[in-house]
């Protein structure tokens, strides 16, 4: 069981693991998806610039309440809003960067699809299971 600071901590690592598994789970399925999403995206402007803000959005709304740093859990959790956010203003700034680094990882989509399973299956779990304790 996961000994973290706060409950947000484990509800976070629930909701961004449980994304994580679901994401890769479907690009397990469909590999070729990814690649469809990444040219519809580079074909629209618009799309690129919403995608990035919400992800930005996303990012500064995990970091708001929670920048903590204090056990590996939520750790993690604040490493994920950082890279969102980063992830977002890159996409706003710079989304031809992004569009490159997406297709060289998409060569190994099935072992990038099986590493986001196991990944958000273990933040999943450790959300559902873990266990929020004041400091002593």
């Amino acid at each position: 069981m996961v000994h973290t600071l706060t409950v947000l901590t484990l509800r976070l690592a629930e909701a961004i693991g449980l994304f994580a598994l679901v994401a890769g789970l479907a690009m397990f399925v469909a590999p070729g998806r990814m690649a469809a999403i990444v040219d519809d995206m580079e074909r629209s402007a618009a799309a690129t610039y919403i995608y990035g803000a919400a992800l930005y959005v996303v990012g500064v709304a995990i970091l708001i309440p929670h920048h903590v740093t204090y056990d590996p859990l939520a750790l993690i959790v604040t490493l994920f809003g950082v890279a969102m956010l980063v992830e977002g203003l890159v996409m706003v700034a710079a989304p031809r960067f992004l569009f490159s680094l997406a297709r060289s990882l998409m060569a190994a989509s099935r072992l990038w699809a099986i590493v986001s399973i196991v990944a958000g299956l273990l933040l999943f779990l450790a959300g559902l299971t873990g266990r929020a304790d004041a400091l002593p």
